[in-house]
């Protein structure tokens, strides 16, 4: 089973299996073909954290987030504002576009290890779908349409981008054909040289070059120091099954588990799902982990961070208690960070027991709004994501990773895995996947009612509502003291897959995003097996 957030990036991955590849294999062509036909989103000058389940049964979290390069200051830029809604914004937009945006990418080098580490293939079949794309051409969705033309401005500005999705002056239309000739020689290069094209080879030297010219901080030194991180995952119980997550800095495992441990409390099923009393408690156990979040997203290498307590029982019956549940209120505020909505998200399982649930971005909407000249490569801009004012937990130190939001999480009950999912969607990630492990432990609905249920979100000024929510409800929640905000997504597009009795799988992706179940059945008669034919036919 194969889900991404476009159709011909699972079926890159459909193509990895049917020709005997495993779930790796199938995740990593995917996420190569993301980076062509949905480069708004993600790219190999990205990051990202990919979760995997491994056969025997263990797990690992491969941690490929991108880093401050070395020349990067915590006062490196000026900030407008001490407060939200503008606390993360600087003078000039410095932190959002250009290069000075732009931290040190870690995607490609991390796809390449989990591929060697834990994939079948070679890298050079696994690209192959990407580069066809790339070549050949592939159709523009409206999703893509859409994002072009909302940010065509900022397109315009560069050279590259403006080639590919401003042809003859005017945003691509759905149905264009899209053509990336150069990223397809790219692409052709890594095939060839394997990620040091990038870290300490032509494509790398290119990049440097046009930072060299714009005043941008990456170096030769920052691309070859890049390494992937294997982290253990955070693991919690709820309703007798496991849940596991990223650890930091990802914010997900520390604080799915911490939001769960309050709820759990709670008779969730009994409320109903969407009616006030749920939604309400909802809106609390997210304030309380965005008021927490600050002390438990940094990368750890520089900041202690208190898991085990956050996500104790001893704590969590301590906020439960401070839950008004008649009563909006005011929780100790977090960092207030604001994250890009703008990601990937794939999760694919194969019939041996691989299971890769895994998240990835260049940030925003077309990352920092620059290519690299004759590559065709995305710059992300995940400096954003660091405190501009120094002296914070996530301010900006040389070699720092960046935190994020990212939820590929899986659940298991006695061992056996039970769902694996996650989604797009910045800051609204993690209270997303929690909600839709509610949706299936809770309220027993299927996977699709479960990636596809209306979402809630705030932490802590708004209380953002989805249109799924019912105007009864939202009534009653403004009577409780919640300030009410009317959305039309929180967050991105889910992808998961359920796994059944007898290696059955169940894949679901939401409405939010060109989402594209794939699942292969039949295959190979199994040894010891003979088929009878029914006489009655």
């Amino acid at each position: 089973m194969v889900v991404t957030n476009h159709p011909l990036a699972s079926a890159a991955g459909s193509e990895m299996l049917l020709a005997g590849g495993n779930a790796v294999d199938a995740a990593i062509a995917a996420l190569f073909a993301l980076t062509v036909v949905e480069p708004m989103m993600v790219g190999i000058l990205g990051g990202g954290v990919a979760h995997l389940r491994l056969p025997d049964g263990r797990h690992a979290v491969v941690d490929g987030l991108s880093t401050a390069p070395g020349a990067a200051r915590p006062d490196m830029y000026r900030t407008v504002s001490e407060v939200l809604p503008d606390y993360q914004e600087t003078e000039g937009r410095q932190n959002h576009f250009g290069v000075l945006a732009m931290a040190v990418p870690g995607a490609l080098r991390a796809w390449c290890h989990t591929l060697e580490r834990y994939g079948t293939m070679p890298l050079g079949d696994v690209l192959q779908p990407a580069i066809r794309c790339a070549a050949r051409g592939w159709r523009a969705t409206p999703y893509l349409a859409d994002c072009v033309a909302d940010n065509a401005r900022e397109l315009a500005t560069d050279e590259g981008l403006a080639a590919v999705f401003l042809p003859h002056g005017a945003p691509l239309r759905a149905g264009d054909r899209v053509l990336r000739p150069d990223y397809a020689d790219a692409l052709r290069l890594i095939a060839s040289v394997g990620p040091d094209a990038l870290h300490d080879g032509q494509l790398g030297d290119a990049l440097v070059a046009h930072m060299e010219a714009r005043g941008g901080l990456i170096t030769a030194e920052d691309l070859r120091g890049v390494s992937p991180i294997e982290r253990e995952p955070v693991r919690a119980s709820y309703r007798g099954h496991e849940v596991i997550g990223p650890p930091p800095p990802s914010s997900a495992g520390v604080h799915i588990a911490q939001m769960l441990a309050v709820l759990e409390g709670f008779d969730l099923r009994a409320m109903g799902s969407g009616t006030p009393e749920t939604v309400h408690l909802l809106a609390e156990v997210l304030k309380i982990a965005f008021a927490d979040r600050a002390v438990a997203t940094a990368d750890p290498a520089f900041v202690k961070v208190p898991v085990g307590r956050l996500i104790s029982r001893d704590y969590a019956a301590a906020r439960r208690a401070e839950i008004d549940p008649a009563r909006a209120r005011d929780w100790a505020p977090g960092a207030g960070l604001l994250e890009s909505p703008n990601t990937t998200h794939v999760t694919v399982a194969d019939g041996q027991g691989t299971i890769i649930t895994t998240t990835q971005t260049i940030n925003s909407l077309f990352g920092a709004r620059f290519t690299v000249p004759g590559t065709g490569m995305v710059a992300n801009n995940y400096m954003y994501n660091f405190d501009p004012h120094p002296g914070k937990a996530l301010s900006i130190a040389p070699g720092k990773r960046v935190f994020t939001s990212m939820a590929p999480m899986i659940v298991m009950r006695d061992g056996v895995p039970v769902v694996a999912l996650g989604l797009p969607g910045g800051l609204r990630i993690f209270g997303s996947a929690m909600q839709a492990i509610i949706n299936l432990l809770d309220h027993r609905m299927s996977l699709q009612e479960a990636v596809e249920a209306p979402r809630v979100w705030t932490q802590g000024h708004r209380l953002e509502l989805e249109p799924g929510i019912s105007a009864e409800t939202e009534a009653a929640l403004i009577a409780r003291g919640h300030a009410i905000l009317r959305v039309p997504t929180v967050g991105g597009g889910m992808g998961a897959v359920a796994f059944g009795a007898e290696g059955m799988m169940t894949g679901a992706a939401c409405w939010r995003a060109d989402g594209t179940p794939v699942g292969i059945g039949g295959g190979l008669a199994r040894p010891g097996v003979r088929f009878v034919p029914d006489q009655r036919f």
